[in-house]
């Protein structure tokens, strides 16, 4: 349970960590992600919402309790990120410019993992 523990929060942390920064990017209006939009020929008026919803799903990962709220923000906050690979990916770009991004999807999808292992543990079940 001890591993578990923390290898939950190291990647829960690397992948907010992740999340908050680039939302934060966003927020602001940063010429690179401006610049990165507009590669993409998305609009850059989504760049404030995008980044707000990132902080707030980042955040959500840390609050205790309310599993549904949770289980959304890990949804959201994958989606994000695959849905933005995929637009660079359909851009043409190589694919050793974007495949790093993976990585952060990996690390989120082990966050959501161990999550639930955690939650099995302490959540005492009932044989009905």
């Amino acid at each position: 349970m001890k591993k578990t523990n923390i290898a939950y929060w190291i990647t829960t942390g690397l992948f907010a960590f992740v999340m908050v920064g680039s939302g934060i990017q966003h927020i602001i209006q940063h010429p690179q992600s401006v610049q990165g939009f507009t590669d993409l020929s998305l609009p850059t008026y989504l760049l404030p919402f995008l980044g707000w919803a990132k902080v707030l799903g980042a955040v959500a990962l840390f609050i205790p309790g309310y599993p549904r709220v949770k289980e959304w923000a890990y949804a959201g906050l994958q989606f994000d990120i695959i849905g933005a690979i995929y637009c660079i990916a359909a851009t043409g770009i190589p694919i050793l410019m974007w495949a790093p991004l993976l990585v952060i999807v990996a690390v989120g999808f082990a966050s959501y993992y161990l999550h639930h292992k955690r939650m099995r543990y302490t959540v005492p079940q009932t044989n009905f």
